[in-house]
């Protein structure tokens, strides 16, 4: 069974976004594991947090538990990351999680021509979004996508959306069931 791995980025209760990628995870077979990266624990790296890093991945203890989040990461087939469209981007503390599972020897590696290879075995990564307005650059799906491609060896992502929700006189319901119905896993 495949082993999928849900980012939930969503803060607030009820999140759309939430609702959405909640849609596209029933249309997935495999066993779900969820991470919220605002409870998660994880701290933005800093000087000690990098040190260590570098110390644990130079001795080759990638199953340190400092690592875990970037070994989760590594070893899922699906990654879906559910990301609320905030100010061009996504809420800080996804870019938290970004930081912490971005691991020299545990998500990618360098070759000997300095090349970044990605280490990850999905196939595939969601990235699900809705916004109030319409979205007309999403800087969010454009770092995880440059993420995926240039450090992660996942090729294969995709965006998802729901926009215009605020907008006066909108059909909310309509628009999130029109991009659930959209859905193609």
């Amino acid at each position: 069974m495949e082993k999928i791995l849900f980012v939930n980025a969503c803060a607030r209760r009820g999140s759309r976004t939430n609702r959405l990628a909640r849609r596209l995870l029933e249309k997935l077979d495999g066993d779900i594991r969820e991470i919220c990266p605002e409870t998660s624990g994880l701290k933005p790296m800093c000087g000690e947090s990098l040190s260590l890093r570098d110390e644990l991945t130079a001795a080759g203890k990638i199953s340190a538990p400092e690592l875990s989040a970037a070994r989760e990461f590594a070893e899922a087939d699906i990654i879906v990351i559910a990301a609320p469209y905030w100010d061009l981007m996504f809420p800080a503390f996804l870019k938290i999680y970004l930081e912490n599972v971005t691991v020299c020897g545990v998500t990618f590696r360098y070759t000997d021509e300095g090349i970044a290879e990605g280490l990850c075995r999905a196939r595939r990564l969601y990235y699900v979004t809705t916004s109030g307005g319409p979205i007309r650059r999403n800087l969010g799906f454009e770092y995880v996508d440059a993420l995926s491609k240039e450090f992660y060896g996942i090729d294969d992502t995709r965006f998802i959306s729901a926009e215009g929700l605020d907008i006066i006189g909108a059909d909310t319901e309509g628009i999130l069931e029109a991009a659930a119905r959209g859905i193609k896993p």
